[in-house]
C-alpha cells in the first residue's frame, strides 16, 4: 500500500503520452492571459490551513457584460494522501502548500473568457480553488508529534474561500455551476448541495465532475485498492463528519463507502452532470491495474500502448467500462435534472482544455461536443444531455493520453517531427495538474 499512495499522491494526473491539437488563431479574449493567486487572509481565523499551515488560495477571474453575476468555481486536483509520510512528503510541495505554487494560472477549456472557446460561460466570473489539503476539501483534523504537524482542514479551505467569495458578488450569483477535475472532480460530488445552501434561493445551481467518478473498482488482483486507500484517507484526515449523513447513514458501518461517488450520487438533490472517460486512464493505472496487483509488470505494454494489450487485458479494460456504466444506470434513468457525458477516450480531464472541451478536433458524441452538451444541459436546450459513446476502440474523434492505435503510437514517437498523424502538435510528457 505504501507504494499505492506515493502514486496516487504524487502521480495522481502525471501521464506517459498526451495528444494535444491545437485550434486556429483565437479571434476574441486572451488565450495567454494569467490570473493572479488571491490568497485568503481570514482563513487562520477559520482555522484553515494548507497542510504545511500556510494560506489557502484562489484565482478570480472577473465576469462581465451579461454574465456579471454569473459563477464557475473550479476545484484543483491533485491525487490524495492517506498516510502520514505521504502528507509529510505533499506538505513540502504545491499540493500541500501555497508557498510551492505558482502565483498565476492560466484559463483554458471551461474557464477560458473566450467566446470562440467557452461561448456558454466565457464571460461569467471564473474561480479556481488551489488543492492543498489532499483529501478533496473534505478533512477536518490534524497531526503532530512534536516533529511534524500537518493540518487536515480541507472542509474550512472550502468553507473559508466562499466565505471569502460571497461579498465579491457570489451571494448575489443568478446562475452558478461548481466543477472540478480529477480529485476536484470528487469534491464535485462532495460539496455540491453545500455549494447550493450558500447561494440565492432563487439562482440556477448546478454542479460537474469531470474525471471524478472514481469506482469502488476490484482490480486485476481482485482487491478493491482503491477501497481501501479511501478508507485510510477518510479515517486519517477526519472525513467521516463531512459526508453526507443520509448516505453515512445508509451505509452504515461502512461509511468511509461515501467518499465514493456511485454511493453518495443518488443523495445529491443538486441537478448534477458527469464527465468521465469510460477508460479513465488514471483509473486504469491505479484502480483496475494498480503498481500492487501488477508486481510482475505484466501490464506495462499494455499501459503504454492499448494495442499491445493482449485479448485477456481488453477483456478486464472492457469489464471496468462495463461496471462503471452499470453504476451510472440508475442515474442515467431516473435523474430528470441530470446531465452526462460518457465517452470511450483513453484520457483523464477533459473540460480543462479548448482541446478537448471546444475545438474542431474536440471529443464527440453522437457529433456534439462536451462543451455544447454541458451547455445544452446547463441551460435546457432541447432534449435530456445525456450521452454514452460506444466502445474502444470505435471512437475515432478522442485525444488519448495513451496510444489508442498503432499509427498514433508511432507518429508520436517520430524522430523531430513534433506532430501525429493527423498533423497536429504533440507533447510527449504532461503533467495535467498544470491544467486542472
Amino acid at each position: 500500500m505504501k507504494t499505492t499512495t506515493r502514486l496516487l499522491d504524487l502521480t495522481a494526473a502525471m501521464v506517459l503520452v498526451v495528444y494535444v491539437s491545437f485550434s486556429p488563431p483565437l479571434v476574441s479574449g486572451d488565450p495567454g492571459r494569467r490570473v493572479s493567486m488571491t490568497l485568503v487572509r481570514d482563513a487562520a481565523a477559520l482555522g484553515a490551513f494548507c497542510l504545511d499551515g500556510s494560506l489557502p488560495a484562489y484565482h478570480l477571474d472577473r465576469g462581465f457584460g451579461a454574465g456579471s453575476n454569473n459563477w464557475i468555481l473550479q476545484f484543483e486536483g491533485g491525487g490524495w494522501c492517506n498516510d502520514i509520510a505521504s502528507c509529510v512528503d505533499r506538505a513540502k510541495t504545491r499540493r500541500g502548500s501555497t508557498r510551492y505554487m505558482s502565483k498565476t494560472v492560466v484559463f483554458t477549456g471551461v474557464l477560458s473568457n473566450n467566446a470562440s472557446q467557452n461561448p456558454d460561460f466565457y464571460n461569467w466570473n471564473k474561480v479556481r480553488l488551489r488543492y492543498c489539503d489532499g483529501a478533496s476539501f473534505a478533512g477536518d483534523s490534524q497531526f503532530g508529534n512534536g516533529t511534524s504537524l500537518l493540518y487536515f482542514r480541507g472542509q474550512r479551505i472550502w468553507n473559508a474561500i466562499i466565505l471569502d467569495l460571497l461579498p465579491k458578488g457570489l451571494a448575489k450569483a443568478h446562475k452558478a455551476l461548481l466543477t472540478g477535475c480529477s480529485a476536484g472532480g470528487l469534491s464535485t460530488f462532495l460539496h455540491c448541495d453545500n455549494f447550493t445552501s450558500y447561494l440565492p434561493k432563487n439562482a440556477s445551481v448546478k454542479c460537474m465532475s469531470d474525471a471524478g467518478f472514481f469506482l469502488d473498482a476490484i482490480d486485476v488482483a481482485a482487491n478493491r485498492t482503491m477501497r481501501s486507500f479511501y478508507s485510510q484517507l477518510v479515517s486519517l484526515q477526519g472525513i467521516q463528519k463531512n459526508l453526507d449523513p443520509s448516505c453515512t447513514h445508509a451505509f452504515f458501518p461502512e461509511p468511509s463507502l461515501c467518499f465514493f461517488p456511485q454511493y453518495v450520487l443518488r443523495f445529491i438533490k443538486t441537478p448534477f452532470f458527469i464527465l468521465n472517460s469510460a477508460y479513465d486512464v488514471f483509473q486504469f493505472h491505479h484502480g483496475l491495474v494498480p503498481p500492487s496487483a501488477d508486481q510482475t509488470g505484466r501490464w506495462n505494454r499494455c499501459k503504454l500502448n492499448v494495442t499491445a494489450c493482449n485479448p485477456h487485458q481488453l477483456d478486464a479494460l472492457q469489464g471496468f467500462r462495463k461496471d462503471m456504466l452499470g453504476a451510472l444506470m440508475n442515474f442515467f434513468r431516473n435523474s430528470t435534472r441530470g446531465g452526462m457525458f460518457i465517452n470511450s477516450c483513453f484520457d483523464h480531464c477533459q473540460s480543462a482544455l479548448e482541446e478537448t472541451w471546444l475545438s474542431p478536433t474536440s471529443p464527440r458524441i453522437n457529433n456534439k461536443t462536451i462543451a455544447e452538451t454541458v451547455g445544452d444541459w446547463y441551460f435546457g436546450r432541447g432534449e435530456e444531455a445525456k450521452e454514452i459513446g460506444c466502445p474502444y476502440p470505435c471512437d475515432k474523434t478522442c485525444h488519448n493520453l495513451i496510444p489508442a492505435s498503432t499509427s498514433d503510437f508511432l507518429a508520436s514517437n517520430a524522430s523531430g517531427s513534433g506532430h501525429n498523424s493527423r498533423g497536429t502538435l504533440t507533447r510527449s510528457q504532461v503533467d495535467l495538474n498544470d491544467l486542472m
